[in-house]
């Protein structure tokens, strides 16, 4: 949510902001209602003023005059709520304007009117020449029977995919690699839960656009969580940090559900777009100050990351029709996948500034008093992907595929065979 002060005082930016990420807004009822708060919390203050007088003007009254004085209270008071009540409406109505603003773009944001105009910034790691027939990781994993397509179509239809023998192993031995290296930058580790209040998802801004890619549970009124920045990011909910404490950083491992509407036709054989995946994700709470050093972190340890698996990848940044609402300016890493011949994302990190802190009223105290702080996200790794990633970069020409040696501590064997 962009800070009302500044709507009042930047309409234009902010609708032109707006534009830039594809979104319509109506400013112009969005300020009348607005000025229609003011206005009855003027007359709302004026009604108390003359209470307070009364209140006075009682105590120095007699009897006939205290009588008099009542019955005008009694007036006001009625007066009163009446305005109370339609501010109430106001207010309800303003909000709902509020949160249809997305967060708007930084300045250095690529312009864009959609994915295609997403700008690379250059790419990294040595793409292989392999002297034999690259295969993809499907053809790999039915070989080897490292993933059930077929089985976990039975048990629970489409997009989803059973993970087995090595491949399982592989699975548990990456989210230790990603624990170790984001250990250095200090980030806690996390368990969260997969459900989430709705309040709590709105708060962080995925609902007024996007909500039909999430799972919805009516009868318990819960979300099912997309990623584990959707509920890492409201556990401090209403809290105000010290200054000191920041920046508070946190990885969390965590299932994730999404709906892949729109995505009828797109990848539907295999585990590379499906409805429930496991992630590794960072989450970072730090000041308006340090937000654009904290994001080239997050950056650079999923470059760390990449390249710890000698996986050759590209750095993109992303245009302004492709930020999403609570995004200001936002990175994907697309690793080089041989068996489909293109980059295919397996990283974003964003930051959202204070869109989804103000929601969420998460502050800190420092010199200049209590302010909002800024939030950030950004994926470790998203272990179905990075596994297609390794299969297909490190596959031989007798069908095995080699482990990166960074992995290979966590696990009993150093090739898949």
């Amino acid at each position: 949510m962009l800070d009302i002060k500044f709507i009042r005082e930047n309409p234009k930016v902010v609708e032109e902001g707006s534009r830039k990420k594809g979104v319509e807004i109506d400013i112009e009822l969005l300020l009348s209602l607005d000025k229609q708060k003011r206005e009855f919390l003027q007359k709302i203050e004026e009604f108390r003023a003359q209470k307070n007088k009364a209140n006075e003007d009682i105590k120095k009254a007699n009897k006939e005059e205290k009588e008099s004085i009542i019955k005008k209270m009694r007036d006001i008071g009625k007066e009163s709520e009446k305005f109370e009540e339609k501010l109430k409406e106001i207010e309800k109505e303003l909000n709902k304007e509020l949160r249809k603003i997305p967060n708007l773009p930084l300045e250095e944001v690529p312009l864009g009117q959609s994915e295609k105009d997403n700008k690379v910034l250059r790419r990294e790691g040595q793409i292989r020449e392999f002297d034999f027939p690259v295969k993809d990781y499907l053809e790999l994993a039915e070989k080897m029977d490292l993933i059930d397509i077929k089985r976990a179509a039975k048990v629970s239809g489409t997009r989803f995919g059973i993970i087995k023998k090595e491949a399982a192993y592989l699975h548990f031995a990456l989210i230790s690699l990603a624990l170790e290296i984001t250990q250095k930058y200090g980030f806690v580790p996390l368990l969260p839960p997969v459900m989430i209040r709705p309040e709590m998802m709105e708060g962080m801004g995925y609902v007024e656009r996007g909500g039909d890619e999430i799972y919805h549970l009516e009868k318990d009124n819960l979300y099912l969580i997309g990623t584990s920045e959707q509920i890492i990011g409201p556990m401090h909910s209403g809290e105000i940090f010290n200054e000191k404490e920041l920046p508070r950083r946190y990885v969390g491992y965590s299932s994730c559900f999404r709906r892949e509407a729109g995505s009828h036709g797109k990848d539907t054989k295999g585990i590379l777009r499906v409805h429930q995946f496991e992630k590794v994700e960072m989450f970072s709470f730090t000041t308006p100050e340090k937000s654009k050093e904290e994001h080239e972190l997050l950056l650079s340890i999923e470059e760390e990351l990449m390249q710890a698996l000698e996986i050759p990848y590209q750095v993109v940044d992303i245009c302004t029709a492709d930020l999403g609402d609570p995004a200001a300016k936002k990175y994907d890493i697309e690793a080089w996948m041989p068996g489909q011949n293109q980059y295919r994302e397996t990283h974003s990190t964003s930051n959202c500034t204070d869109f989804q802190s103000r929601r969420l009223n998460i502050r800190y105290k420092g010199k200049e008093g209590v302010r909002f702080t800024h939030m950030l996200n950004g994926t470790a790794l998203a272990i179905g992907r990075i596994i297609i990633s390794i299969m297909e970069n490190h596959q031989q020409a007798d069908g095995s595929i080699v482990i990166p040696s960074a992995l290979r501590k966590y696990l009993p064997f150093k090739e898949i065979k």
